[in-house]
């Protein structure tokens, strides 16, 4: 007890010398990690175009780790909004129909339930394709950062 008394005095002897020999440090304002007042509107970012045109005419972009959802190699801008009627994507990328127009499959673990069960149809949890794939697009990074994955090619729905 007498030694936690003892090291609570000596750091508040400290601080109070550390104070009086930086008086001018002691009175400035804190600034915020942020540069900018917290309650102060975040600026939005400049819309990015999504790269690529028609889908079919680019190159499929390499996962940068093992198991990360393949990004969409083209625009959707002109594809309707996935609704509980209809999934616009699955008319190119669905298992009846992605042969035809020469796209990947959908994989098969989006036609199966939680408990492994396989379904005629795209389970409710894989029904929403943006909430995981999203568009290309040329953006730099929020935060620096260097991350290097492992990347894998994909080919023909297989890894290389």
């Amino acid at each position: 007890m007498k030694q936690t008394v003892k090291t609570t005095l000596a750091t508040l002897a400290a601080a109070v010398c550390w104070v009086l020999a930086h008086p001018a440090l002691a009175q400035q304002e804190p600034v915020p990690m942020r540069g900018a007042d917290v309650a102060a509107t975040d600026q939005a970012p400049e819309v990015k175009k999504y790269l690529g045109g028609k889908p079919g005419g680019q190159d499929k972009v390499a996962r940068t780790f093992d198991g990360q959802p393949p990004v969409i190699p083209h625009a959707v801008e002109n594809f309707d909004e996935v609704t509980l009627d209809e999934n616009q994507c699955l008319s190119c990328h669905g298992a009846d129909t992605y042969q035809k127009k020469n796209a990947p499959k959908v994989g098969d673990s989006h036609f199966r339930d939680r408990d492994g069960k396989l379904l005629k149809n795209a389970a409710a949890a894989r029904y929403n394709c943006s909430q995981c794939h999203v568009p290309q697009v040329d953006a730099p990074p929020l935060v620096a950062n260097d991350f290097k994955g492992a990347v894998t090619v994909v080919k023909s729905g297989k890894k290389n």
